[in-house]
């Protein structure tokens, strides 16, 4: 079975070239592209599209590697020993399972989304590498080996916050997800939005791609920040011509705080619409 996309994920022809890629190599495949542009949704759309279960596995920055293993609660088991339960005398009571054990004993082969592994410690992948290679571990309070009943499609998205270790590189097939186009953007709105009128999403898609055009952006929008804009235009009405009227070198966008994520950006756009009417004025 190979992964064509779903009715709400407007997938590339690359971007299914790599997922089949990974899924006919047993790889990992790593995801890398701007904050907002479907890497996490990607997991949940292939298990859809391949009628897989989901597990997912967002990393923080205090997310060790063997926590996605198992986890020994020996606080517990103190405490229980303390206190006369009979639950003591199985260690296996005070052993929790990680999203990696989940993924290995499924019923089902699942897809398994470890997500953002760039905020952990640098360490972290390298931790990890044994695992995901032989799809195996040790637990070394009950003396057992956890192996997969069947190898697990594997996708880790990073944000490129930090670089990740050569030898976790050379074990993933890697896919950078360029930002949509035009063409695919509007294929994404209709997706999610297939009422909307052609001509708000036509002025619409003009005026987000020229705010993203704008020198000196902090953050420039992306696709979710433009789906949350269109949903409000819409619900507030905005006629297009509004939108066409509107000169992201002269004025800031209507409803703006759903494209313009911090302070700096405003500003940028509150000069750059002051000097505009200075220059008019002139």
């Amino acid at each position: 079975m190979r992964f064509e996309g779903t009715e709400s994920y407007v997938a590339t022809d690359d971007l299914k070239i790599a997922v089949n890629a990974a899924v006919t190599l047993e790889r990992p495949l790593l995801v890398k592209g701007e904050p907002g542009t479907g890497k996490t949704v990607l997991a949940k759309e292939i298990a859809d599209g391949l009628s897989r279960p989901l597990i997912e596995w967002h990393i923080k920055s205090t997310t060790r590697a063997q926590q996605g293993l198992y986890e020994y609660d020996a606080v517990s088991r103190l405490r229980d020993s303390q206190l006369g339960d009979d639950r003591v005398h199985d260690i296996r009571n005070y052993i929790r399972r990680g999203k990696l054990w989940e993924a290995f004993v499924a019923e089902q082969p699942p897809v398994l989304l470890i997500d953002e592994i760039d905020k952990a410690d640098i360490e972290f992948p390298n931790d990890l590498l044994l695992e995901l290679d032989r799809m195996e571990f040790h637990v070394y309070e009950t003396q057992e080996v956890v192996k997969a009943r069947a190898r697990p499609i594997v996708i880790i998205t990073s944000n490129n916050e930090k670089e990740l270790p050569d030898a976790f590189l050379r074990r993933c097939f890697f896919h950078f997800i360029q930002f949509p186009d035009r063409e695919t953007m509007e294929r994404i709105v209709q997706v999610h939005y297939p009422d909307i009128k052609r001509r708000l999403l036509r002025e619409a898609l003009t005026l987000f791609f020229e705010v993203r055009a704008v020198k000196g952006l902090k953050k420039r929008p992306s696709t979710s920040e433009l789906l949350d804009w269109i949903k409000l235009l819409a619900a507030e009405d905005v006629p297009p011509e509004v939108l066409r009227e509107q000169d992201p070198s002269k004025a800031i966008p209507p409803l703006h705080g759903a494209l313009l994520k911090n302070e700096q950006d405003v500003h940028l756009f509150e000069r750059l619409a002051f000097m505009a009417r200075r220059e008019s004025a002139g």
